[in-house]
């Protein structure tokens, strides 16, 4: 009785011989991502430390230095504007005239009933000497002379009195021509000649303001202030220069540095916020009250950072920071961080790393702790940023 060939014997037979022929060779098969010994290929740097500033960016408005709202301190027609809207106006300059016909005629008055005042005083003071002296004699009684001394110091009040009104009247027609209170820029106007106004208004007339130097406010957390001064304290920093960077709203970095001028004394219940106000130069005006910026201020200096890339560090599951290490033995050990904060693409870690360690930046996934690896590529401190953009693009 004749027996079927099984059809996947050829195959098998072929399979086994290859096998032999390779292994006669001395070309074994390889696994994947593995080097010419099987261990996994890692990409790793050495970590450097390195001197860093730290600083801290921060949301903040523009605002100016002085501001004067300009409004009447007397009641008349708008006669004249003196200025363009816009302009650069300095301290004192006539702003707008108001028609000063009738306080005019208020200093004349004043200035009449002044001279009317003196010219009784002048008879007062006459008849007073005089009956000082028919007094001695007995010409005339004790009372008159001391209602003549009465009158002569009523007079001299009367004087008082008419003088101080005077200058009151001219006062208010100093008052019809409206100067800037400060130098700076004025904005556009709420009145036009022939317009009324009254003392005191609500409405302003024109708005002055202060743009150099000009002012930027931040607020910043009272939190992040207590672990800045705590650092400080320890000595893990040293005292920046306080010096601040403006990066404007279109992501332009200005280019006059500002300095810190304050630290707000009391912290804000409702957002927990402390406010920072940093000054700038401002010399071409670029700078406007209102605009948003941010505030990228200098808060210390560490003399031995370490940094390392993002894309090498990882969180297990309780949320710890890890990175894993090549050692002195060519095996992966896993390190525990402490990374403080983020440094553009790279971790600032303050404990787990050390000068000297080899980092693993890529392929770390390829292989567990205690395994032997193969290192196909290592780069420096100097090249981190180069390496961790490169790692970074291996993710996506």
């Amino acid at each position: 009785m004749r027996t079927r060939s099984d059809p996947l014997l050829p195959t098998a037979l072929l399979s086994i011989v290859a096998a032999v022929t390779l292994a006669a060779c001395g070309e074994a098969p390889h696994p994947p991502n593995a080097g010419g010994n099987g261990a996994p290929q890692v990409a790793v740097t050495t970590v450097q430390t390195q001197r860093l500033a730290l600083t801290t960016e921060l949301p903040g408005r523009v605002t100016a230095a002085l501001v004067a709202e300009v409004r009447p301190q007397v009641g008349g027609l708008v006669q004249e504007r003196h200025f363009k809207e816009g302009s650069q106006v300095k301290a004192g300059d006539l702003l707008y005239q108001i028609d000063p016909a009738t306080f005019r005629a208020s200093v004349d008055n004043a200035q009449a009933s002044l001279d009317k005042a003196e010219a009784t005083l002048v008879t007062a003071r006459l008849k007073a000497g005089r009956y000082k002296e028919l007094a001695v004699m007995k010409a005339v009684s004790q009372q008159d002379a001391d209602d003549a001394d009465a009158s002569l110091l009523q007079a001299q009040a009367d004087v008082n009195a008419a003088r101080a009104t005077l200058q009151t009247q001219r006062i208010n027609l100093a008052y019809t021509r409206i100067t800037a209170p400060i130098s700076g820029r004025i904005g556009r106007s709420s009145v036009t000649p022939g317009a009324l106004v009254t003392s005191n208004q609500a409405t302003v007339m024109a708005t002055v303001q202060q743009l150099d130097p000009i002012y930027v406010d931040v607020t910043q957390s009272s939190g992040a202030m207590l672990a800045l001064k705590r650092s400080l304290e320890k000595g893990q920093l040293k005292g920046g220069t306080a010096a601040v960077k403006l990066v404007l709203d279109d992501g332009t970095v200005y280019p006059l540095a500002g300095k810190l001028q304050f630290s707000e004394v009391t912290v804000d219940p409702a957002t927990s916020a402390v406010t920072l106000r940093a000054e700038f130069p401002n010399p071409k005006g670029d700078l406007l009250p209102g605009m948003y910026a941010k505030a990228v201020i200098e808060e210390g200096v560490i003399d031995q950072a370490v940094l390392v890339p993002q894309p090498a560090v990882t969180r297990d599951s309780t949320g710890k920071a890890i990175a894993y290490v090549v050692d002195g033995g060519g095996k992966l050990a896993q390190r525990t961080l402490k990374a403080d904060r983020a440094i553009g693409d790279q971790w600032l870690v303050s404990s787990g790393l050390q000068a000297g360690d080899r980092l693993v930046v890529e392929g770390q996934q390829k292989a567990r702790p205690g395994q032997a690896v193969e290192v196909k590529s290592e780069t420096t401190g100097a090249a981190i940023k180069t390496v961790a953009a490169s790692a970074s693009g291996n993710t996506h």
